[in-house]
């Protein structure tokens, strides 16, 4: 399967979604990227395209605002591969708390 994570700008919660699950579970797919055009550029992280979107098989998404800055960038086309894992930005990469609240997901995920 391949599933992938977006946020806001492909820093914290994505890449730590993908790296995470990445080191476990080499069966599946993992990437990441963020739906800010502008932070992505900031940051020098990945930004999400309709290739991206194309590829996976499941999307997770952090925040409702995701699924709308999707919409909005591509359609409809994709929202039925969407997930919202309701992780707020207050997070940092490898954040324990961040790692503890993917762990309790793990099985929505992997599903």
């Amino acid at each position: 399967m391949r599933i992938l994570f977006l946020c806001t700008a492909n820093l914290h919660r994505s890449r730590t979604a993908e790296d995470y699950f990445k080191s476990k579970y080499n069966r599946h797919e993992f990437k990441s990227a963020g739906l800010s055009d502008k932070y992505c550029k900031k940051y020098g992280t990945t930004l999400c395209t309709t290739t991206l979107l194309d590829w996976a098989d499941k999307v997770f998404v952090m925040e409702d605002m995701h699924v709308e800055r999707i919409a909005i960038y591509a359609g409809e086309n994709y929202l039925g591969k969407l997930e919202i894992l309701n992780i707020e930005d207050v997070y940092k990469y490898m954040q324990k708390e961040l790692i503890e609240k993917l762990k309790k997901l793990e099985h929505t995920i992997l599903r």
